[in-house]
């Protein structure tokens, strides 16, 4: 199957989920010390991750729970972080100017910060008051973090038994997942390959998925213009442009939030010839019970869109590697 080594991507969420024990440690630790507060802080991708993390634990935690974008937090400042704040980031390369900036302000307000970084060489392991190293998979790290926090609130009773069945059945799943996904990731990137302008539409913690897919793949890797929208707030908006041509995606999960994508979707049925659901539902994952499945819901819709991406860069023959800014240009 096109860009697709089951093998390699089967291994890599099992050495994600191997984790566990380490990120427990900094957890357990952070708890037993006392803390007033968690700050996911990301920019790009990493804040969309940083939103889904939010997202997840302000239905059950009542612990203060919040996400900071990096280049944002160094600009304004935030307050709430300081002693006693245990933040989370994410990086691939370790060098992000933005990220950095926030982590050095923020440790200087007093705020311990957990780094999930690909690169032990880099910058920013080198800034952070721990880290763990392992590539890709960021998703999958935070949340392992958030419901480790959750677990020991008393919220997230079931923590053991939903973590035993994720690491023997959750690497396998999501391959069966994205290998079921295929044609439609062929016929999807068929019909809009040439789109002027697409929107994307999630809620959730889709919705940080939402952003993540329209942004960073679409526009920084495909070069393709896109919008994305909150799927509660497409009813003060975005509905008035839309008529039967208008290219819209909505991204369905299964948790509390299903409800609002599922209104879109209703919208669009009735006044749109051109648009698209994504449905987590629709994907099976074997020896997963249904009440876990919200907590991988993000996941499998990337498992999806990595189907849409292998074929939009074969049919158009733009190499998704390839920037003309990003990294490449002072800016």
């Amino acid at each position: 199957m096109l860009k697709l080594d089951e093998r390699k991507q089967t291994e890599s969420v099992r050495g994600a989920l191997a984790l566990r024990p380490l990120i427990e440690t900094e957890v357990d630790a952070a708890w037993d010390r006392g803390i007033k507060n968690i700050c996911w802080l990301g920019i790009g991708g990493t804040w969309a991750s940083c939103l889904q993390a939010v997202t997840h634990m302000k239905e059950r935690s009542s612990l203060e729970v919040f996400s900071a974008n990096a280049a944002e937090y160094v600009a304004t400042g935030d307050r709430r972080i300081g002693e006693g704040t245990f933040m989370v980031i994410s990086s691939v390369t370790g060098s992000t100017t933005e990220v950095i900036d926030a982590v050095y302000k923020a440790r200087g307000a007093g705020a311990y910060v957990l780094g999930f970084i690909d690169k032990e060489d880099s910058p920013l392991a080198s800034l952070v008051d721990s880290r763990i190293t392992y590539p890709a998979n960021e998703q999958l790290k935070f949340f392992m973090a958030a419901d480790r926090f959750l677990y020991h609130e008393g919220v997230m009773p079931e923590y053991e038994d939903m973590y035993a069945q994720f690491d023997e059945y959750l690497p396998e799943a999501l391959v069966e997942a994205e290998k079921a996904a295929d044609d439609f990731g062929e016929s999807f990137a068929r019909s809009h390959m040439d789109d002027k302008l697409h929107y994307f539409v999630g809620a959730g913690t889709l919705y940080g998925a939402t952003y993540s897919y329209g942004m960073c793949y679409w526009e920084e890797m495909h070069w393709m213009r896109t919008k994305s929208i909150h799927s509660a707030e497409f009813f003060h908006g975005m509905l008035e442009i839309v008529d039967e041509d208008t290219p819209v995606t909505v991204f369905i999960g299964e948790d509390s939030q299903r409800a609002l994508g599922e209104r879109v979707a209703r919208f669009l049925e009735a006044h749109s010839k051109n648009y698209t659901v994504i449905d987590t539902k629709d994907y099976t994952l074997p020896g997963i019970d249904e009440m876990y499945r919200p907590a991988v819901s993000h996941l499998v819709m990337h498992a999806v869109t990595n189907r849409i991406d292998a074929h939009l860069e074969e049919l158009t023959g733009h190499d998704m590697t390839v920037r003309r800014f990003y990294r490449k240009v002072d800016y």
